[in-house]
């Protein structure tokens, strides 16, 4: 699969949030990464293609006013005609995912119904949804980072898979899906590491595959119980 992220930022070198998950991307994947506003010609063969490309596409962004920064907009405006879209009724985005990764200053509280900010993430995303639904996209839940300055080095070590999960994992986010991705992704992890922490790597990984013929185990005798009750 190839995800395809378009990072949306006025001051990108200034974010301690975007340049975390910029340095969090793994080497040698499918991501291709790109800064929106560090083009300063915008070349829209360019960008169609790769957005015909791509199987995931992310469009990541801090929220400013209850929206994307003007340079989304004026990408938006420039790659995403009419007639690419959906004015010769081919629809060459159909089918392909769209998520968001959107990060925020206020807390995930301050989006609830009736919290702080008087509307919830969802609803200040509703047009990007629309442009999703307009092309026949599949979009993904919003994966939102509230307050980064504020994470511990515990949550940020979370964030880092939670953001790779959400760049390259299937969907829907199912417990088989993740254990599927962790299973891919775990030897390459335990290869990063010091080689005086591979041997306790390795034990991980012996422990996670046994976890996973566990759950299979249990699943089976679950679908076989179920089967004699339907009986």
């Amino acid at each position: 699969m190839t995800t395809l992220v378009l990072v949306s930022h006025p001051h990108l070198a200034d974010s301690t949030s975007q340049q975390f998950l910029k340095a969090s991307l793994p080497e040698n994947t499918d991501i291709v990464w790109e800064h929106i506003e560090s083009q300063t010609h915008l070349d829209v063969a360019k960008e169609q293609a790769q957005l015909r490309q791509a199987d995931r596409i992310i469009l990541q962004f801090p929220l400013y006013w209850y929206a994307a920064p003007a340079g989304l907009k004026a990408w938006e405006d420039t790659v995403l005609t009419r007639t690419f879209v959906y004015g010769d009724h081919r629809y060459p985005l159909a089918d392909k995912e769209l998520g968001i990764v959107v990060t925020t200053g206020m807390p995930a509280k301050a989006f609830q119904r009736g919290g702080a900010e008087g509307l919830t993430l969802d609803a200040a995303l509703a047009p990007l949804a629309a442009v999703a639904h307009r092309a026949k996209m599949t979009w993904l839940p919003t994966f939102a980072i509230h307050q980064f300055a504020y994470l511990e080095e515990p949550e940020k070590l979370q964030l880092v898979v939670d953001y790779q999960r959400y760049l390259t994992q299937g969907q829907p986010d199912s417990l088989q899906a993740r254990q599927t991705w962790f299973a891919q992704k775990l030897p390459g992890m335990i290869d990063q590491l010091p080689p005086e922490q591979q041997a306790t790597g390795r034990l991980i990984e012996a422990e996670f595959a046994q976890q996973q013929d566990d759950i299979e185990a249990l699943a089976d005798t679950l679908s076989l119980i179920k089967e004699r009750d339907d009986d």
